[in-house]
C-alpha cells in the first residue's frame, strides 16, 4: 500500500495525452446565443417515440447480439439514398461509416491521416470542434482567408505554394462550404469548383463538412464538393444533430476506399448505439423531409428576430452576416473592441456567445469578433438578448467606432 501512494500517474501519461482539462459547470446563459442548440419546442418527441416502439416491435430482440461496427445497415442504406438525392454524392450503403454525431467521425478521419507538425488548411475562422481534434493531434493548422463567397483561390493556392515551398504538402484541407460555422456564409458553385480544382493540382485531399446542409432558409441549393470530385479527393461528413435533435448523437461519413479501411481498424467502441440508429432509421424515412421542412420556418423566423435585433440594437456600431441557412451569424465589432474580456460580462447579465479566438485557426485572432447562435430562444427572447448585449458592450466601450 505504501508504495502505491508513491504513484505518479504524470509520469505515465502518454505523449500525446491532451493537457488536463478539469470538469467545470455547464453555464447556460438565459440568452443562449452561445451553442448552436435546435428549438427544443421543435424536437419529434411523440413521432421518435413511435418510431422506436415500431422499430422495437419489429428488430428489438436484436440489441442482444452487438451492432455492425459500421453502424445499423438500414440506417446506411437510409444515408446512401439521401446523399445521392440531395448532395448527387453516389456510394453505397458499405461506404458509410456511422458516428457518435459529426466529431466522431472527424475525429477517426483526423486521427487516421494526422501526424504531429502535420499542415492542415482551414477557413480562418472556423469550427472550434475541429480545431480542438486538430490540436489534439498536433496538427499545424494554418487558416485561409475567405470573404462572403467561401475560402478565397488565391489565398489558397497562396498557402499550398508556401507549405510546399516548406517541403510540408498539407495533409488536407478542412471545411463548412455551407451555412459555415461560424461565419455563416455558404460558398459558391465556383469558388467549390476552384478548391477541387486545387486539390487536385497539390493533391491534397478534402475533409467536406456538411452538417448544417439541410438547415436552408433562403435560397438554392449548391451542389457537394464531394459531388464535384472524380478522383477521390474529398471525404464527407454529416450528421442528423442538427435535424434531429443533438442528443441523439448520430453522425456519418464517406471516403475513399483506402480511408475507410484505416477508419474501420480505428473505431472504438464497435457500432454505433443500435437504440438511437433504430429509432432515427425508422423517423427519418417516413418523417424527416417535412420535419426538416417544419423547423426550417421555425428557425427563418429567429434568424430574422436576430438580424432584425442586431439592426435595431446596434445599428451602424457593427457588422454581421446574415446566412441562408445554419444556426449561425457572425458579428463583427469596430477595431480595438475586444469580445474577449467583455465576455464574462455579458455571461454575468445572462448573454451567452463566442468570441472570435475560439474559432481562429492560431487561437488569437478575431477579439473584436463573436458567434451568436439563433436556434434555442424565442424570437422575443432573442430581442431582449441582443439588446441586453449591446447594453453590456456599450457599458465597456466596445461600441465606440
Amino acid at each position: 500500500m505504501g508504495e502505491g501512494r508513491n504513484l505518479r500517474y504524470a509520469d505515465l501519461f502518454a505523449s500525446r495525452t491532451p493537457g488536463p482539462s478539469p470538469a467545470a459547470p455547464v453555464r447556460r446563459q438565459k440568452y443562449d446565443f452561445a451553442v448552436a442548440y435546435p428549438d427544443p419546442g421543435s424536437l419529434p418527441l411523440d413521432e421518435l417515440t413511435e418510431s422506436l416502439k415500431q422499430a422495437l416491435d419489429e428488430e428489438g430482440r436484436d440489441l442482444a447480439v452487438y451492432p455492425h461496427t459500421q453502424g445499423y445497415p438500414p440506417l446506411r442504406e437510409y444515408v446512401a439514398q439521401k446523399l445521392e438525392d440531395d448532395r448527387g454524392i453516389q456510394v453505397s450503403p458499405d461506404e458509410i461509416v456511422l458516428g457518435d454525431g459529426s466529431s466522431q467521425p472527424i475525429h477517426m478521419l483526423v486521427e487516421a491521416l494526422i501526424d504531429p507538425g502535420d499542415v492542415v488548411l482551414t477557413e480562418h475562422f472556423v469550427y472550434s470542434g475541429t480545431l480542438n481534434i486538430l490540436r489534439r493531434f498536433q496538427a499545424d493548422v494554418r487558416g485561409v482567408p475567405c470573404d462572403d463567397d467561401g475560402i478565397i483561390p488565391d489565398a489558397l493556392e497562396s498557402a499550398l505554394r508556401q507549405a510546399a515551398a516548406e517541403g510540408r504538402r498539407p495533409k488536407m484541407i478542412y471545411t463548412i462550404p455551407t451555412f459555415q460555422n461560424p461565419m455563416g456564409w455558404t460558398m459558391t458553385l465556383e469558388r467549390r469548383a476552384a478548391l477541387m480544382e486545387a486539390s487536385k493540382r497539390h493533391r491534397v485531399p478534402i475533409m467536406e463538412d456538411d452538417c448544417y446542409v439541410d438547415l436552408r432558409y433562403d435560397g438554392a441549393p449548391v451542389t457537394s464538393i464531394r459531388s464535384l470530385d472524380d478522383a477521390c479527393h474529398v471525404m464527407y461528413v454529416g450528421s442528423f444533430s442538427k435535424v434531429i435533435a443533438p442528443g441523439m448523437r448520430l453522425g456519418y461519413l464517406t471516403a475513399p476506399p483506402e480511408v475507410l479501411d484505416r477508419v474501420r481498424a480505428l473505431k472504438s467502441g464497435g457500432g454505433v448505439n443500435q437504440f438511437a440508429a433504430l429509432a432515427v432509421h425508422r423517423y427519418a424515412t417516413t418523417k424527416l423531409r417535412d420535419h426538416i421542412d417544419d423547423i426550417n420556418e421555425v428557425q427563418r423566423a429567429k434568424r430574422d428576430a436576430m438580424l432584425a435585433a442586431l439592426g435595431e440594437s446596434f445599428g451602424s456600431s457593427a457588422a454581421w452576416s446574415r446566412p441562408e441557412g445554419g444556426l449561425y451569424i457572425w458579428l463583427q465589432m469596430p477595431e480595438g473592441a475586444d469580445m474577449v474580456s467583455v465576455h464574462e460580462a455579458a455571461l454575468a447579465a445572462g448573454v451567452g456567445y463566442h468570441p472570435g479566438p475560439n474559432f481562429a485557426p492560431d487561437g488569437v485572432s478575431g477579439r473584436n469578433y463573436a458567434r451568436l447562435c439563433f436556434g434555442y430562444n424565442t424570437p422575443e427572447e432573442i430581442h431582449d438578448g441582443v439588446a441586453l448585449l449591446a447594453e453590456v458592450l456599450s457599458k465597456a466601450g466596445a461600441l465606440d467606432g
